[in-house]
């Protein structure tokens, strides 16, 4: 059984879901075996423990330092010996040595097609504003490995969403998030339990 940690910073709609897709059997032979998250009022962490999921807040604000909050989050993943670790709207920077300890077990959801609207600073509505901003007729949501970069790893799947003449950025995030973030990251999940997604170097494939 893949054994994945869950990682969120806000309301959880992308672990909601995950949780959805493994009751119905549309993610193979996986479980949550835990949530993470660095905001203690994030209702991701009572998404999970509603769901029975064991579910942590690991703040930065409650560590002396940088490194020793990265000294917990890390412990603490590694109690689970997780084989896949998901990024669900987690907004703290991954360490190297973290990423180094899980090559290309590391994903990632972000809501647009990458290369567009990524990188540092663009999370959650300003990725929509900017792209409402730039009048692009196309967005959608990206899944990829994560590397030591922003938004730069080996990209696994892409959804593309149509944007409207009157969208908000409020609507277009709605609307990525049902027709394109929901479906592609327990897709991915699924996957990547079956063992049918290849990374090499800067490109991944399905098998």
């Amino acid at each position: 059984m893949l054994k994945i940690v869950v990682l969120a910073s806000g309301s959880g709609t992308n672990l909601q879901a995950m949780i959805d897709s493994i009751e119905k059997g549309e993610i193979w032979n996986t479980e949550i075996a835990m949530v993470i998250s660095n905001n203690e009022k994030a209702y991701a962490l009572d998404r999970a423990r509603n769901c029975g999921i064991p579910a942590v807040c690991i703040s930065p604000k409650d560590y002396p330092s940088r490194e020793e909050f990265y000294k917990k989050l890390l412990f603490t993943i590694e109690e689970v010996s997780p084989e896949l670790i998901v990024l669900a709207g987690f907004l703290v920077f991954i360490p190297e040595i973290m990423i180094k300890k899980y090559k290309n077990r590391i994903i990632n959801i972000h809501p647009s097609l990458i290369p567009s609207f990524c990188g540092t600073g663009f999370y959650g509505l300003k990725v929509h504003e900017e792209a409402l901003k730039r009048g692009v007729k196309v967005t959608g949501a990206t899944v990829h490995f994560v590397d030591e970069g922003t938004d730069t790893g080996p990209i696994i799947m892409q959804k593309a969403v149509e944007v409207r003449q009157d969208d908000t950025a409020n609507i277009l995030q709605r609307r990525v998030m049902e027709e394109a973030e929901w479906k592609i990251l327990p897709k991915v999940i699924d996957l990547y339990a079956k063992g049918k997604i290849k990374v090499k170097d800067k490109r991944a494939w399905i098998e």
